[in-house]
């Protein structure tokens, strides 16, 4: 199972951010690791979430522009060249990365890298070929 990324695109004002975070809040939901982009006169707030359906629901209902995408979470050993052989591999797989951040909790002694692949289905046999444990929602929330 592919994880669901929320894409939050925001005025590049003061508060925007504070008001779709208070949306979340107040529905309760939890936000599991996220990251920001900039571009001029908006951003875009990457998430992931425990409930990514509702979310997106109440969002949208209080006027935000949200989407929803299919990315991987990858568990790497937390060593230094891990994420250098990674790369390796998606390169010898002829996988393009359209963009990674980094999740903010390892699982025990393992960061884990959330990417956005080209093609995530190519990108997930290769990787499981490969040895690479891909990690699902239910994983990461706890569940």
């Amino acid at each position: 199972m592919n994880l669901t990324q929320l894409s939050i695109f925001l005025e590049n004002k003061p508060g925007r951010l504070q008001n779709a975070l208070k949306v979340l809040a107040d529905n309760n939901i939890n936000i599991l690791t996220l990251t920001i982009a900039e571009v001029s006169d908006f951003g875009v707030a990457r998430l992931i979430v425990n409930d990514p359906e509702k979310a997106v629901k109440e969002l949208r209902s209080s006027n935000f522009i949200c989407s929803k995408t299919d990315v991987l979470a990858i568990e790497l050993e937390d060593v230094p060249g891990s994420l250098l052989k990674a790369l390796e591999t998606f390169s010898k797989n002829s996988l393009n990365i359209e963009y990674m951040y980094a999740f903010t909790e390892k699982r025990g002694d393992r960061a884990v890298m959330i990417f956005k692949f080209e093609d995530i289905e190519q990108a997930k046999k290769a990787l499981l070929k490969e040895g690479y444990n891909v990690v699902k929602r239910i994983d990461l929330a706890g569940e």
